[in-house]
């Protein structure tokens, strides 16, 4: 009878040490299965019709301590609350690279095992800013979470479980016990396989609960916005042109400098397709570099993919990576041949795409010439270590930008400034910054200096402007002097235009002659700082054609559906009258139109083509339809648009696309009445 060995890092039983709750050793974040030390053991050979293990933990799960904050649930959870479930702890922090590549892991287990198991991520924050509760919140939606998430921002529960680096992953059985624990990437085939077993041996014993667990996820009444959590900017001041990567949106959103929406690329949802503008996809981009007036690169991180977009054709187009994530083992290979790892940002320089590779805290050159890639900067080791550039340590790179003499590196994870050669003989080394886990907020020169986990950088004029992300603040950077000081933002972020303004987690930054444009990330908007007159700006996108909302080439709706009452209405000729209600403090946008497209299931109802879809800029409702009525049943499907901004600065300007849906009977004895459809946009969530 044949035997076999189930995955040599399966999740065998363990006894956690962290319950007696000693000080813990600094956490590290582990890169890669290949250099994550597992805390489980190998299996024995079993028979493969004859189980050998009953798939069962030995020791109880410590529970949650009391007074964390939850998220996504609406109140907190309890182990005993979720006995019959089988439960996966992911712990986690949000800057960490390698914690997001598990996120797609965790989403197949829980689309698999959607009735029997139940993911809490335990947030234990590496940065003080990523303590904060509102910020967790913010990244649950950016990262489209849709489990319970708990704060444990004292590493409360990372001490009772004994864990030491993330991402670590550990698993409970439906009674409340644990089985095991991993640390590292790579996590859905393993857990898969333990998984499913333990399923199958609690399932027999009668002791799984597949009741679903109530959730109150934080996406629910989130206003969307014309961009969501822009990632990267790049100003082309030539050609007049800002290129922003709209990363939530999974699309690139060209305007003017001054903010007129030129062209949309990618169809906004998410996916990866060559094509023209609207058929092309992208998930969720970042970096952006400009070849040449036609040509423009990006980093399409989640696809772990560089696209080429042709802005003459309007063509998109992939030229390096597979669509997949792994850790890079090879030095140079042909560059669609080449799985890449969450490429964050792009430089074009010297006739070649230089690419700021996070996931593999590593710099790598795409040559357009040879159609290859190769290893540039960074052994792959997290480390901040200088010297040659092929044998020194990167941290997470994140931003990229050059004097053209050298790179200049947001090296996020150190929370540094780093610079490579552009020679063959380029060395490595560290405007500012120290190590991993030396970060905070200090202007100053040299190795006082201090930042916390900043994602981009762009040169000027023998100036380094930095945006310092989890500080959310602007520095300027003399490089070589090694000084730093606070150009804009202040303590604890926020959104507040004019002298002394405020930002939150801004990602991407790029200058343009006196101006410097901003992706404010939290914020969902882009800034222009004004080098002059040291003042900042939210730049408003002026939407004449709608681009912004007819990108997408789906059929099913992008936004909520609204089902309404069933009216009655007399047949004839009539009209339907629509009337939308927006929150207090709130005004339509008058730099972009609103929108509507009506249809109906059948010929109960019909309108005149001119009538059901339209757009009008300043609508003044309620607005009339001039339709005709047959005698039966139908059901009436409008699309709306409703751009919409706070009445008393204009800054904040939100989205709300929904369908409404109402079953409509006409019939003789019906009241000769107009058909009414009245919808109100809900105030949105607090925070932008």
């Amino acid at each position: 009878m044949r035997t076999r060995l189930i995955l040599c890092l399966i999740l065998l039983l363990i006894v956690l040490t962290g319950c007696a709750r000693s000080p813990s050793p600094l956490p590290t974040e582990v890169a890669t299965d290949a250099t994550a030390a597992a805390t489980s053991s190998p299996l024995p050979e079993e028979e493969d019709t004859v189980p050998t293990r009953s798939y069962a933990g030995k020791i109880p799960a410590p529970e949650f301590p009391p007074n964390l904050d939850w998220l996504n649930t609406g109140r907190p959870l309890t182990l005993a609350q979720l006995k019959g479930k089988v439960v996966l702890l992911d712990f986690w922090t949000y800057g960490c690279v390698n914690c997001m590549h598990i996120i797609p892991d965790l989403k197949k287990l829980e689309a698999k095992y959607a009735n029997e198991l139940v993911v809490i991520g335990v947030h234990s924050a590496k940065f003080s800013n990523e303590a904060e509760t509102d910020n967790i919140r913010r990244v649950i939606l950016r990262y489209e979470l849709a489990h319970p998430v708990v704060n444990d921002d004292e590493f409360a529960v990372w001490q009772l479980y004994g864990a030491t680096a993330w991402p670590t992953l550990v698993l409970i059985d439906p009674e409340g016990k644990v089985i095991g624990s991993h640390a590292g990437e790579g996590v859905f085939d393993l857990f898969d396989e333990v998984i499913g077993s333990v399923v199958a041996a609690f399932d027999a014993r009668g002791l799984l609960d597949r009741t679903p667990l109530p959730l109150i996820l934080e996406r629910e009444n989130q206003a969307d916005s014309p961009l969501r959590f822009p990632g990267k900017v790049l100003a082309d001041a030539a050609g007049n042109r800002l290129f922003i990567a709209d990363s939530n949106h999974n699309r690139i959103v060209v305007t003017d400098l001054t903010g007129t929406v030129l062209a949309v690329i990618g169809g906004g949802v998410a996916g990866l397709r060559d094509g023209d503008y609207r058929t092309a996809r992208f998930f969720r981009p970042q970096g952006l570099a400009l070849a040449d007036e036609n040509t423009l690169y990006v980093a399409d991180t989640e696809n772990h993919a560089i696209r080429r977009v042709d802005l003459g054709t309007g063509l998109v187009r992939t030229v390096a990576g597979t669509g997949e994530q792994t850790y890079m083992t090879m030095e140079r290979g042909p560059a669609l041949g080449t799985a890449l790892n969450s490429p964050w940002d792009v430089l074009y320089a010297r006739d070649r795409l230089y690419i700021a590779m996070a996931g593999q805290h590593q710099v790598w050159v795409y040559d357009p010439g040879a159609e290859e890639v190769f290893r540039y900067a960074g052994t792959g080791r997290e480390e901040l270590k200088d010297g040659p550039r092929l044998t020194g340590g990167l941290n997470q790179p994140s931003g990229l930008a050059s004097d053209g003499l050298n790179l200049y590196i947001a090296d996020s994870e150190a929370s540094a400034i780093r610079t490579a050669g552009l020679t063959a003989d380029g060395r490595l080394g560290t405007v500012v910054g120290v190590g991993l886990f030396d970060f905070g907020d200090v202007d100053g020169v040299g190795d006082k200096v201090r930042l916390q986990h900043p994602l981009g950088v762009a040169f000027q004029d023998d100036r380094l402007y930095v945006a310092d992300t989890y500080n959310s603040k602007i520095k300027v950077i003399n490089p070589k002097k090694r000084e730093s000081l606070t150009l804009f933002g202040g303590e604890g972020g926020g959104w507040r235009d004019g002298a002394q303004p405020l930002f939150d987690e801004p990602g991407g930054i790029s200058v343009a002659g006196n101006l410097l444009y901003i992706a404010d990330t939290n914020n969902h908007v882009i800034r222009v700082a004004n080098l002059k007159e040291k003042t900042v700006s939210t730049l408003v996108l002026v939407d004449n054609d709608g681009l912004l909302t007819r990108a997408a080439t789906t059929d099913a709706p992008t936004g909520k559906i609204v089902a309404l009452d069933e009216q009655t209405v007399a047949p004839g000729a009539g009209v339907v009258q629509l009337d939308v209600t927006l929150p207090a403090g709130y005004k339509l946008n008058d730099l972009a139109p609103f929108s509507m497209s009506w249809r109906s299931a059948d010929a109960a109802v019909t309108f005149a083509a001119a009538a059901s879809d339209q757009r009008i800029v300043h609508p003044d409702f309620p607005l009339s339809l001039p339709a005709t009525f047959q005698p039966g049943e139908t059901t009436l499907t409008a699309d709306i648009v409703v751009y919409y901004c706070t009445a008393a600065t204009e800054q904040l300007c939100l989205i709300e696309q929904v369908r409404l849906l109402l079953p409509v009977t006409v019939r003789a004895d019906a009241p000769a009445a107009p058909l009414t459809v009245a919808y109100t946009v809900p105030h949105p969530a607090p925070g932008p």
